[in-house]
This record gives structure tokens, sequence and C-alpha cells, in this order.
């Protein structure tokens, strides 16, 4: 590097572009194999965000189940997943605009086959479970009514459409993971109540099914108020498999009346958070085997679970993180998953031959691995003694060289949830930023997963101040080590990761600069003015409300704007009902009160994570844009100007 021209970091130019990467790329989720066909669900930026049921067939064909008129997305939950079905010659989806669920045969158009509902949008189905003889679907229903808490139930309608849903789980909070047996003669599920979320504690039941879509005799097997279950599956032989954290990790195990027998204790990961319903980490193969993803040290691995033998066999992939997994019943594994060098991608894998198709990448760009900065896991030293995790993402590009003596800037990423987790896979949006010249720590702040029950729980009653104190440790680590400079890191977050960087920076004096993505800045509206799923989330994260309101405010940045010391660039989607634009204009008044230097970008038709690619494309230059100011780089993209009041 050394024979090249110096440009300071921040300043070089990289092929990855903002365009690249909103126009470029696709979200791939939902993957799935029924006989020949391959399924998946993609969210294309260009076409404003909608979600398509993609269907490949045996030769290679592919084609849009749902029309272009049509969004297959469900709002259950409001984060949604398992908005599609697939059986032979037919598909099922939910259409985002009415939320009811349509039918649609080969070759034939969409038929709508739930009623209309009473409000608009206010009947909202989700993963759908086709019955064997094909009659009848089972599924969680929401419903909405113009007053009061939304109703989660499990229902069941004839596939046809031919007469209404019939209610056969209800009376609690929330359902996911409704699940028929291979005979048809037993279903089933997941529930909880608040204030729990689905990875505090669940309930794992089974019912008996008959034919005319009644059930009866329903039945507590496993779980509790501390013991998270997540996907419950019937093997092809009729047995079910779930995955508890009993232990402390999220591990598989083999239902026998009402024990639960180990198949692979670890001090691993089988399972996640199940923010959305499509959630999933295990599928059966033929033999008795058991095809599976487990997590650690947040690198997941693929394996398999023989009978009679202990542990798992890893299988050799070139994956480092998996969204979705599906078989056909032998050899033939289909996934969503990503690793350092290859972006999300649908892959169909053979168990037989250990061979590996990539069938469709999130983004299609072909990238020089010499401007890709590969993931380095971190444990740094935190608050109290203990250690914490992050992932850490050098400045790299073939082409650049800095000053003699220059240290990069840093970038903290914060992720979302906050029960989430940031993997090592090929991120885009990343390496747009370490080819520039600047370094990233993605953080796995206590109480992110995939390090067990123990770590995810650091975060009870501590939002606000273990992840805050997680991010600045991480950045004051990387600046002691003498690889970023200290005077110049930021932090930025979207949504729960918004809220820890308004947090940071209102709270600590680490950073010098951020960036909030529909963050939250009043904690005491997410148990006001917020959606039901989410409602009491914070009564484990902060306190029960309103009886620790005290805890709320003084937690909220909203609430202590007078602390702000450090420019920030805020964007909003307008129609964002998870986190309200007022959260954001609130931050905005605050700055401005101030005096700091500030821009903010709300977006028309955005939601809870922007969708549209021109969007998507702008958010990323201007936030280029607003570090290079605060900086002092000039950035090599051309750049329309981001308006900055109080600059100067």
């Amino acid at each position: 590097m050394t024979d090249r021209t110096p440009v300071s970091f921040g300043a070089w130019s990289s092929p990855i572009t903002a365009d690249l990467i909103a126009t470029g790329s696709i979200r791939l989720s939902e993957v799935s194999l029924r006989g020949d066909d391959l399924c998946w669900l993609e969210s294309r930026p260009t076409e404003g965000g909608r979600y398509v049921v993609v269907r490949r067939d045996s030769r290679g064909d592919c084609e849009d189940i749902n029309p272009p008129d049509t969004n297959a997305r469900t709002r259950v939950h409001e984060y949604g997943g398992a908005s599609y079905m697939v059986a032979e010659d037919v598909a099922f989806f939910s259409n985002y605009a009415d939320q009811r669920l349509y039918r649609r045969d080969r070759g034939d158009d969409p038929i709508a086959i739930t009623p209309a509902p009473e409000i608009p949008a206010g009947l909202r189905y989700a993963d759908m479970q086709l019955t064997p003889d094909g009659r009848t679907i089972v599924c969680v229903r929401e419903r909405h009514a113009t007053e009061g808490e939304a109703v989660n139930e499990i229902v069941t309608l004839p596939a046809n459409g031919t007469t209404e849903p019939v209610v056969i789980g209800s009376g609690r909070d929330f359902y996911a993971f409704p699940r028929v047996s291979p005979d048809g003669a037993k279903v089933s599920w997941v529930e909880w109540d608040h204030p729990n979320m689905p990875w505090d504690g669940t309930e794992l039941v089974v019912a008996d099914l008959a034919a005319d879509g009644t059930a009866s005799n329903a039945r507590r097997m496993a779980g509790g108020p501390a013991e998270s279950i997540y996907q419950p599956e019937w093997s092809p032989e009729g047995v079910l498999y779930l995955v508890s954290d009993r232990t402390g990790w999220w591990n598989l195990y083999q239902l026998d009346g009402t024990d639960l027998i180990p198949l692979a204790p670890m001090d691993a990961e089988f399972g996640g958070p199940a923010w959305s319903l499509d959630a999933g980490q295990y599928a059966f193969l033929s033999g008795g085997r058991i095809v599976c993803v487990y997590g650690q040290d947040g690198i997941h691995h693929l394996g398999v679970i023989e009978p009679g033998k202990p542990g798992v066999r890893d299988v050799a992939t070139p994956f480092t993180a998996f969204a979705s997994i599906d078989t056909d019943g032998g050899e033939r594994v289909a996934v969503v998953a990503g690793g350092p060098v290859i972006p999300g991608s649908v892959a169909l894998i053979d168990m037989a031959s250990g061979a590996t198709e990539v069938v469709k990448r999130s983004n299609a760009a072909e990238i020089d691995p010499g401007y890709l900065s590969p993931a380095q896991p971190i444990e740094f030293p935190t608050t109290g003694g203990k250690t914490a995790h992050a992932l850490y993402y050098a400045p790299r590009n073939r082409d650049a060289a800095a000053p003699e003596g220059e240290l990069p800037p840093l970038l903290v990423f914060s992720h979302g949830g906050p029960t989430g987790q940031t993997t090592g896979a090929l991120n885009l949006s990343i390496q747009y930023w370490t080819s520039r010249g600047l370094a990233v720590v993605d953080v796995n702040y206590g109480g992110s997963t995939g390090y067990g029950r123990e770590y995810r729980e650091r975060l009870k009653d501590n939002w606000g101040i273990v992840d805050v104190d997680d991010c600045a440790n991480a950045a004051r680590y990387l600046a002691g080590q003498g690889l970023v400079d200290g005077a110049r890191m930021a932090i930025r977050g979207g949504s729960a990761g918004g809220y820890t960087t308004l947090a940071a920076l209102t709270f600590t004096d680490v950073f010098a600069a951020g960036a909030s993505h529909f963050g939250i800045s009043d904690l005491e509206t997410m148990t006001t003015d917020t959606h039901k799923f989410e409602s009491r989330y914070l009564d484990g994260l902060v306190g029960p409300y309103p009886e620790a309101r005290d805890i709320y405010l003084a937690r909220s940045p909203a609430y202590h704007t007078e602390l702000l010391s450090a420019p920030m660039i805020i964007f909003q989607g307008l129609e964002d009902k998870v986190v309200p634009p007022s959260q954001a204009e609130a931050m905005v008044a605050a700055l401005d009160r101030k005096g700091l230097p500030y821009a903010y970008l709300a977006f028309e038709g955005e939601q809870h994570g922007f969708r549209r690619a021109e969007n998507i494309s702008r958010t990323l230059e201007a936030e280029l844009y607003f570090y290079g100011k605060v900086f002092g780089f000039q950035p090599s993209d051309e750049i329309e100007p981001v308006m900055i009041v109080n600059e100067g």
C-alpha cells in the first residue's frame, strides 16, 4: 500500500456504491422445498419493497407466484414472517394491502379464501400449515378492532375458502408455530402471555385435530414462564421435536410423553429470537436424521444429528450465517445463508455428495475480495469485570493507502432488537464503510442472542445501561489498541439499536457523532404508543410500567437532551407504527434548541425499516456525507448535499 498515493480514511473510492446496494440487493427469506420445486421469498427495493414468492422448478425455470399487484407480506405481530405456503400445484399467501389469505392454483389467478375484514387489514394470517389431505389450513390469526388490543388465535379454515375460519386455540396473548402431525390427527403450537416475549417463556400445546377442522383435548406438554420453547416440528414418523433453553442454551429435544430427551447437549444455540414467524433452524432428512443449524461465538454451523449417534456431525459449507432451512425429506437441503465472501443467498446442499449450488444471491455483483473486509470476532472487557462480544472490520481497499500516522474513524454498529444478534456473513452495507476507509465494530452487546440465556439476560432491567456500556467499551478498546482514531468515533443503529445510539450520545461522551435510524427516544411511549407484540417488552428490559415510570424517564434521551453534545443525523419513516415519527421529532427539536449540528431526513411511505431503493441509497449517502462534514474528510462519491442545521 505504501507505493500508492495516500488518501485520507473516509475519502477512498469504492466500487461498493449506495446504488449498487439499494438497487442491486434484494432481501431473501423463507425457503421451502416441495417435491421438485424450490421456493423462497424476496423483497425487491426496486418495486417499493414488494415481497414476492418465487418458485423454481426442476428445469431451473423461475416464476413469481403472486402477481405484480400483490405483496406477500403479513403483519401478524407487525414483524410478520411465514407469509406463504406452497403445496404441489397450489400456493397460499397473505396479501399486504388487505391482509387476507389468497389461494393460487398453478395457471389460475389468485382468489381470496378468508373473509373481508370489517376494518382495513383487521384480520391477519400467518404461518399456514396444510393438513395431509390438503383440505384444511391451520394458521395464526390476529384480529384487530377499532378499540382495544388485538386478539391472537390459532384457527383452521378450508383450503378452498368455502367457510369461515374456526378458532381452535384462544385465550392466550400470543401464538406461534402451528404444526400438524403427518397423520393429521394432532396439532401443536406455542403460546405465551404478556409480559413475556417468545425468548423469555412460552408453552408447547398439543391438541387432537378432527377432520372437520375442530380441535379438542388441548394439553400443555412443555415450557413455562422461564423456559423458551422454539420451533416444534413433527417428524415424518410422527414424533414431535422442539428446541428448549431449559439448560441455558437453546438445544434440540425429542418429546417422549411429557419428557424431553436431549439430542445433542451443547453450549450452543439451536434456536433464536422469534421476532418473526418464519423462524426455524432444523428440518428432517431421510433415515431419521435431522439437519440443523447451531451457533457458537457468533458463527453458525450446519450439522446432522443421526439416530443412535451422540452429538452433531458438522457439514462443511461456505456459509457462516443461516436464516432459513428446509429439506425435501431426502438428501436435499435448501437454505438462505451467507458467508464471509458470499452475501445472503438461496442455496441447495446435497447431503449425499456435499455439493452446494447457489441459486440466488441477495446481490449479484461480483466484488473483488481486495475491497472486502472480513469479520474478526473480538472479546473485550466491559463494565463489572465482564467481557462482551463484537465483530471488528478493519478498513480495506486494494487501491488505497492512508497518510502515514493517520488512524481511521470508527463506526460502532448497535444492532436492533435489542434481543437479536449480528453475524459475520458478508454485508455490503458494512463493506460500504470499510471500503471507504472507515473501521466498523458490530457489537453483540450483553442481551444479544447466540451466547446463551445468561448472556441474553444481562439486559434484564438494564436496557440503556448494559448495551450502552458495551458499545462504548468496544470503541474504547479499539482506540486503546491503536486501531482507530479515538477522537473520531461515531455510533449508529436502527430501531432498538437507534435507542442505544441515542442513549450513548446522551449519557456518555465517548462518541463525536451519531446516526439514528428510526430510533427510540422516549421509552415511555413504547408502552403506550406501540403495537401489541412489543407493548410489554420493556417490562423485562426496564421494569413494569407504570410502577417503574421514573426509570423509563431516567433512561429516555428525550428527557435529558441537555446532556447532548454531539452532532447527529436522524432518519425516520413517516408511516412507522413500531417507532412513531414523534420519537425522531422529539430529538430533532432538542438538537435545534441546543444549537447542535444535525440533519433530519423523513421518508413518506416508509415504515419500520426502509424498503424503497431510492430511500436506501439516499440514507447511505447522506450518512457518509454527514460523517465527512463532522470528521473532516471529503467523500470521493458525488453525493447530493444534505442540509445540516446549525452547521458551522
